[in-house]
């Protein structure tokens, strides 16, 4: 299997910098997720290591070898696209098969292989199928069992997921990343979905307007943020952030020049229904063992996440226009210079 390392990456349009000096290493047999807004340069970093885009300035290494200039033949990686990319008068077992047939492998062993991958995505009695015949799901199956076949150096997922429902994405979503573990090839993989890319990475790169806003394990994103938009971006429901000016150890908002943002997570913002609250319930939602409540407090409105079990303690569930107590977890605050965004 293969280390990646990219130096300096760095991908113009015209006056439009859409990949500013990125340098990442991807550790051999990983599974990395670039996750970040619409137009932030992930997909085009991803493309960039798959060879379907020439950069305009660094390197691109793949084990011992300089990539940079290579084809994407030559890189020796193998891509799932968002659009499944199948061909249409080919079975499932022709679609699989191909890259093998291809290289000249012969017919037996075309068969074997094709065997096997196709068991391990679970579509073994699907082999004599056109992709027409298939659903939405099964066709990501066999594009996966397609890259699987060949046995390449690197895996390169471009959001392969998004067009599927809810909760098939769940379920392919764990099944990717068994066959990533099962098989030790190194994954680059791209999501805008940032619950998805919590669940299976091991390292989770957010990117914004096309430079590193951090890198790190999905709990070192999560639990310490390095600036407002990763704050913002990594958590569901995303973090509380008010702005206000600290004073001592108080923290008034009102009629004061932003100079500090406080970042709270919603289960770490505590609420409680009390008759002559400050905050006011604008919509509750329960999501099976939890509920999710939506609350104004004076100018902002903040997102509290708490168990079912310690609602059901209250003395009632408050609904829409109820009064609540609000507090946090003192020990979880984060705290963000409010003009650049970054961590204090």
């Amino acid at each position: 299997m293969s280390t990646i390392e990219l130096t300096g990456l760095t991908k113009r349009y015209g006056d439009h910098t859409v990949v500013d000096d990125v340098t990442l290493t991807l550790p051999d047999g990983s599974l990395t997720v670039l996750v970040g807004p619409s137009g932030c340069g992930k997909s085009t970093t991803l493309r960039i290591v798959a060879g379907l885009e020439a950069a305009d300035g660094g390197a691109v290494r793949i084990g011992e070898r300089d990539v940079t200039r290579a084809t994407p033949r030559e890189r020796d990686v193998a891509m799932v696209f968002q659009n499944y990319a199948l061909y249409p008068h080919l079975t499932v077992a022709g679609n699989i098969g191909f890259p093998l047939r291809n290289n000249g492998v012969a017919r037996d062993e075309v068969a074997r292989r094709v065997g096997e991958a196709a068991e391990r995505v679970g579509i073994t009695a699907l082999l004599d199928r056109k992709p027409r015949q298939l659903s939405g799901g099964q066709q990501q199956r066999v594009a996966i069992a397609r890259a699987l076949v060949r046995t390449p150096s690197v895996f390169l997922f471009d959001e392969p997921l998004s067009n599927l429902d809810a909760k098939l994405r769940v379920e392919l979503r764990s099944e990717i990343r068994r066959l990533q573990q099962d098989t030790g090839i190194t994954a680059l993989y791209v999501t805008h979905d940032q619950e998805e890319a919590m669940t299976i990475a091991d390292q989770l790169v957010v990117l914004d307007t096309g430079r590193i806003a951090q890198k790190g394990t999905p709990e070192e994103l999560y639990r310490r943020p390095a600036n407002t938009l990763v704050a913002g971006f990594i958590g569901s429901p995303s973090m509380n952030l008010v702005d206000g000016r600290l004073a001592g150890e108080l923290f008034p908002v009102r009629g004061l020049t932003d100079t500090v943002t406080l970042g709270v997570r919603p289960e770490d913002l505590l609420v409680m229904p009390r008759a002559d609250g400050d905050g006011r319930v604008e919509l509750v939602e329960l999501l099976g063992p939890r509920y999710v409540f939506i609350v104004r407090a004076g100018a902002h409105r903040l997102t509290a996440v708490v168990e079912a079990a310690t609602v059901a303690a209250w003395p009632h569930v408050p609904v829409a226009g109820d009064a609540v107590d609000i507090a946090v977890r003192p020990e979880r605050v984060h705290l963000f210079d409010t003009a650049s965004g970054e961590r204090i």
